[in-house]
């Protein structure tokens, strides 16, 4: 059964809720009444969509509504972060049903991070919102370039032993399924597009602040990856000229080397060995502690100088760098998320301030600064919906459709 162009586009109409009825999707697709009939007939019978209830009449015979079964199938949702993981199933209108999440050092390596992601996975399948669901697709979010056409990490700087390594294809082996794979912050932004506080958002900036610092980038109404998939990495603009500041990329100067959670540990640490940094931090690492980024922020909460120091210097080095962003690319909204973004009105201030002051008037008439809604789970939402995306393109669709579900199939 092929999937014809006028499939897709009445499948499309149905599942965004745009025309839910035969007379709808008459007036909406320009098609005869026999080939939107025979259209429907497909997607039925394939288990796509099913009528429902009646809609109200417009004159005569009250018609039903059509509804897409997004029961169907199951996909999966997986953000890595640097010290993290969150994997989660969704159906595939991306409501969430279940997630896991586990604290997790991506240094542990691909084989083993990849293990634990199917450990989790395999959790979930079993789990009660699962039952007597097959999971068609899967999506994953790294914290690090990816090629997206190959799926594959490239050149990670805080990923060591992930260079170049198959992602895509480990995961799809292990789990029998289409799989997509994409930087973290593309995802995150994608989230917050689909489900958060960019909905109804055309042109947007999500930027990440955790370890490191990334951006996701959406232009009228679409993920912008650029032409390597690399979009978007605003860690490394150059923001300050101290050739003794070294970023972990392999250059001088880069923003995630002065302002990321990294760098703000890094500060924090030498400063209370020299002992001029905060008490609060320090009572923290007595013992040999390791601090985190979450120490920093509560002790800025918690009023320590030393602290609020710390997040509203790595806030106004931010906003230089999303200067050149927002004079560049001129985004209606800029939401700002990650671990470090919890500190809140300090840290979104100092953003703005430089923003405003360095940006073009016309680039800033309208634009607004914001925290994420969807938090800790952004990147698991946001991958499922790219999984989603990817399994309903037409050519995609035509292949599996024709066979009746992608279950052991390849993303092409």
């Amino acid at each position: 059964m092929p999937a014809e162009p006028e499939l897709h586009a009445i499948l499309g109409m149905v599942r965004s809720g745009s025309a839910v009825t035969r007379p709808e999707l008459l007036r909406r697709s320009g098609l005869g009444r026999t080939l939107v009939n025979q259209r429907i007939a497909q997607l039925e019978a394939s288990g796509l969509v099913e009528e429902g209830e009646l809609a109200p009449s417009t004159g005569g015979r009250a018609p039903r509504r059509l509804r897409f079964r997004a029961e169907a199938g199951l996909v999966l949702g997986a953000e890595l972060e640097a010290r993290s993981m969150t994997v989660g199933i969704t159906d595939l209108a991306g409501e969430p049903l279940e997630h896991r999440s586990l604290e997790w050092d991506v240094l542990a390596g691909p084989e083993e991070t990849l293990r634990t992601l199917r450990h989790l996975a395999d959790e979930l399948l079993h789990s009660p919102p699962a039952a007597g669901r097959q999971l068609w697709a899967a999506g994953v979010g790294l914290p690090a370039p990816v090629e997206f056409r190959s799926g594959t990490p490239i050149a990670p700087p805080i990923m060591p032993g992930w260079d170049g390594f198959p992602v895509r294809d480990r995961v799809a082996d292990n789990l029998g399924i289409p799989v997509w794979v994409d930087n973290e912050v593309n995802l995150l932004a994608l989230g917050e597009l689909r489900a958060g506080a960019a909905r109804g958002t055309d042109d947007l900036v999500y930027v990440k602040l955790g370890t490191g610092i990334g951006a996701g980038l959406i232009s009228q109404g679409r993920l912008h990856r650029g032409s390597q998939g690399c979009a978007g990495d605003v860690g490394h603009v150059r923001v300050v000229d101290d050739p003794g500041v070294a970023c972990l990329c392999g250059k001088r100067g880069c923003l995630e080397a002065v302002a990321g959670g990294g760098a703000l540990i890094r500060r924090a640490a030498a400063d209370v060995e020299e002992g001029k940094g905060s008490p609060y931090l320090a009572k923290l690492m007595e013992g040999g502690r390791a601090l985190r980024v979450a120490d920093i922020v509560q002790a800025a909460e918690a009023g320590d100088l030393a602290a609020v120091d710390y997040v509203i210097g790595a806030g106004r080095h931010i906003g230089m760098g999303l200067a050149a962003v927002v004079n560049f690319f001129n985004p209606s909204l800029v939401i700002i998320g990650g671990p470090l973004a919890v500190a809140g009105d300090r840290l979104i201030a100092a953003i703005k301030e430089e923003v405003f002051h360095r940006s073009l008037a016309l680039a800033t008439r309208e634009l607004t600064i914001g925290q994420s809604q969807l938090g800790a789970v952004g990147g698991m939402r946001g991958a499922a919906f790219m999984a989603i995306d990817e399994l309903f393109r037409p050519a995609f669709l035509e292949t599996w459709l024709a066979v009746g579900t992608p279950v052991g199939m390849r993303a092409p």
